[in-house]
């Protein structure tokens, strides 16, 4: 009886990644570590407040611990609540609205006030095309529907 091989899971193909992409300075590795927790508050506040994203944060904390700690980058992906958000978006399924909304509204928020207080027209230009960059990146992203909560 020959089976199909099943496609790799996230933890089980993070593995070579995470080796090939590990950091070893001995000054960066904390650093990543720590923005990966701070990540991962702010993104269980995002699931509590409506101004704040959730999925960026995850995200941003599954790519420090990815490069830190393969132990916290398997907790987060197969953690009941924050797990979805991650494998969602690593299975191409997108992120929802909400986040879309929150994101593209933080961006364009904080690259305004930026605009305003730097005094710089290198800042002034690139800034926006940054941003341009980065919206048109996660509009087209597909658009998740989440289950509803039990």
């Amino acid at each position: 009886m020959r089976t199909e091989p099943r496609p790799p899971q996230p933890a089980e193909s993070a593995a070579g990644l995470a080796e090939r992409k590990a950091i070893r300075n001995p000054l960066l590795r904390p650093l990543i570590f720590a923005c990966g927790w701070l990540s991962v508050v702010l993104g269980v506040l995002g699931i509590f407040l409506p101004v704040l994203p959730t999925t960026p944060f995850l995200l941003l904390a599954a790519a420090c611990f990815l490069r830190t700690s393969p132990r916290f980058y398997h907790w987060l992906i197969h953690h009941p609540r924050l797990g979805k958000y991650v494998i969602y978006y690593l299975d191409g399924k997108g992120i929802p609205r909400k986040a879309k909304i929150y994101t593209l509204t933080t961006l364009w928020l904080t690259m305004l006030i930026t605009v305003v207080l730097v005094d710089s027209t290198v800042v002034r230009i690139i800034l926006p095309l940054i941003g341009l960059s980065v919206t048109v990146y996660i509009l087209r992203l597909p658009t998740l529907v989440l289950p509803p909560e039990k």
